[in-house]
């Protein structure tokens, strides 16, 4: 049995071996995570199994002859366990993110023996016809083994290394299960540490996910082209096509679940660039988006996607009886009203929200307790919202290129039909309490349609419920740069000015000996840097996103900020003067347009010359720009 590799565990490592079978199980369970070309992978149920049920899947007696050896280590082929049942046997079918496999399915037998504590995968393939081709020359094993009393060691395993074929997909290479995934397994055997959240696409068949993301995908991709947001086209792009694709498989499975034969209807609120909407409008589902701002991108759609600029608010106004699903797609302050709008607007109304931004009924979300993650609480306090509100939540977490990926589904509710008017009095009751919570004051409002839940006195002639979410602020139709770029420009050089001084009087980085007499100054952490400053301009900084370290980062001329530490920006280094602003150059119109700074404030003025400086050496040096202004605050309203 020739070892290919091998690799040692940290000394002291207390995980093992339960952290071993604990990594293996990632690998079997999600291998996308590690090979990239699969999208995932879909699993029998494990099944103990002795040596006749081996036999009857290897069926050649002569290759079994070679396997159970392979299977048996050091042991003799012919030695027979005392036990029935030897090892724990599994099947799983691999779905490639490209299927160029055509009907042929590739699939891999998983051997778990727990005495000797290793794996070993058998794969092959299955064709239309049920055929089974097993693929001998890719049979491998892994194997954690205990040398002495404190170490611990991985090993990998090729039945018949030279026979290994590789397709990069399904049969990676060989040197790849050495370089990257064994010590994949060592590090996540050391970590031992499960998820907060399920795993990708728990709630969804993988393999129609799959089928349904590379068709949406090969459909809308180019939209990357013509984007005309100031946003990352695609991440926008292929994010919504990954929520898109979850939600028309979620949709499909509850129609034949239920029986339906018409395609749901769905309202996206607060809809943002619309491109959700547009997707699952074009794929056939009747619907519309609601948001607060026009984005330029809604004019590329045509009349077929339904999109209206409107604020919304949580009220009777507001409440969608003849619709299906309600969305809420990174959808910020609305997030919690969701499950309670779809919740009043019908006993058969679905949703589906993403949540982001942390937002609570009246303002910002707070946090209650600190022995989860900020996200994982306020993921478990929407789920609380939707089982106050009457659903059975689900929980699932999307494939899309971003931090916030944890979705949560209401389809079906927690109470019966008649027992509506007991479930209205619990969700009014808890968004008082909510509102009580957050300090908000509104006279004679009535969230809920019981008295017993009221808050003031219910004002003559108005409807019974129709201000429920007054005290709810949406956000404004005019977006706010919140970027640094707006604070007023003497504010912002005086805090440049204070802190390249303080840098400039410290010692060179480390106390090393410079190559020339210009001096670099040395370096802070941002909270040193905060340090500085009065409580007055932390606090104006507290309102801007990202803070002090925005503001630095948007000075990139002055300071380098990398690795939470600042640093004054040397022009002369050319890997410095570049790794702020992504390697790209300047470009020629921009150059000069603006007063070098060091030129202006360093005590040895600029080490770069004037002709190789991008910035102005004084006012003769100076060139206009070229490139229109920018405005700091967009009206995008279309009144």
């Amino acid at each position: 049995m020739p070892k290919l590799f091998d690799i040692k565990f940290p000394g002291g490592c207390k995980t093992l071996p339960e952290g071993f079978w604990s990594s293996v199980d990632v690998w079997i369970k999600k291998p996308h995570v590690v090979n990239k070309r699969v999208c995932g992978v879909k699993e029998t149920e494990s099944e103990d199994v002795g040596r006749e049920e081996l036999l009857f899947l290897l069926q050649d007696p002569e290759l079994s002859l070679h396997v159970f050896s392979f299977l048996d280590g050091r042991d003799s082929p012919a030695q027979t366990h005392a036990q029935e049942k030897a090892w724990t046997s599994s099947v799983r079918t691999f779905i490639p993110k490209v299927n160029n496999y055509g009907a042929t399915l590739h699939k891999e037998v998983i051997v778990k023996d727990f005495r000797r504590q290793q794996v070993t995968f058998l794969p092959f393939e299955e064709d239309s016809e049920k055929k089974v081709t097993l693929k001998r020359g890719n049979i491998y094993q892994i194997q954690l083994l205990h040398q002495d009393c404190e170490e611990w060691s991985l090993e990998l395993h090729a039945l018949t290394p030279d026979a290994w074929f590789s397709d990069g997909v399904a049969y990676p290479k060989l040197p790849w299960l050495s370089s990257d995934l064994l010590p994949k397994l060592v590090r996540w055997a050391t970590e031992c540490r499960s998820s907060e959240f399920k795993s990708t696409l728990s709630l969804l068949p993988v393999e129609k996910y799959s089928v349904m993301y590379q068709q949406l995908k090969e459909k809308y991709k180019a939209m990357v082209k013509v984007w005309p947001e100031v946003t990352d086209p695609e991440k926008f792009v292929y994010e919504d096509v990954a929520i898109a694709s979850y939600l028309l498989v979620l949709w499909a499975e509850e129609r034949a679940e239920r029986g339906l034969t018409a395609p749901q209807s769905f309202v996206d609120l607060g809809c943002g660039n619309g491109l959700l909407v547009h997707i699952l409008t074009n794929e056939g589902h009747p619907g519309k988006g609601i948001d607060v701002r026009r984005r330029k991108i809604w004019d590329m759609f045509g009349p077929g996607t339904l999109l209206e600029e409107k604020a919304i608010t949580p009220s009777e106004g507001f409440l969608f009886p003849r619709t299906d699903w309600l969305i809420g797609n990174h959808s910020d302050e609305l997030t919690p009203w969701i499950p309670v709008i779809a919740a009043r607007s019908s006993y058969s109304c679905r949703f589906f929200v993403l949540p982001c931004c942390f937002f609570d009924f009246y303002g910002k979300y707070q946090r209650r307790q600190c022995k989860k993650s900020q996200y994982k609480e306020y993921i478990d306090f929407i789920a609380e919202v939707s089982g106050v509100s009457g659903f059975i939540t689900e929980e699932d977490c999307l494939r899309i290129p971003s931090t916030k990926r944890v979705c949560l589904v209401g389809k079906s509710r927690n109470y019966e039909l008649p027992d509506g008017a007991e479930a209205e009095q619990r969700r009014a009751c808890y968004v008082q309490s909510r509102q009580a919570a957050s300090g908000v004051n509104v006279q004679g409002s009535h969230i809920g349609n019981d008295g017993d839940c009221s808050l003031g006195n219910i004002e003559t002639g108005r409807t019974p419920g129709s201000s429920w979410g007054a005290g709810f602020q949406p956000r404004d139709r005019v977006e706010t740069v919140r970027n640094c770029a707006a604070l007023p420009r003497d504010f912002v050089d005086r805090v440049v000015l204070r802190v390249a001084n303080v840098l400039l009087g410290m010692t060179d980085d480390g106390g090393r000996e410079s190559t020339s007499a210009w001096n670099r100054g040395g370096s802070l952490s941002v909270s040193e840097v905060a340090g500085l400053l009065e409580q007055e301009a932390l606090q104006l900084l507290k309102k801007e996103c990202g803070g002090l370290q925005t503001l630095l980062k948007n000075n990139h001329q002055v300071f380098r900020v990398e690795g939470g530490r600042v640093h004054i920006r040397d022009w002369r280094d050319k890997k410095s003067s570049r790794s702020d602003a992504k390697k790209k150059p300047i470009a020629p119109g921009a150059m000069k347009t603006r007063p070098c700074w060091f030129h202006d404030h360093h005590p040895q003025r600029c080490p770069l010359q004037a002709e190789e400086c991008p910035f102005a050496h004084g006012p003769d040096d100076l060139r206009p720009s070229t490139r229109p202004l920018k405005k700091m605050k967009k009206t995008l309203s279309s009144e």
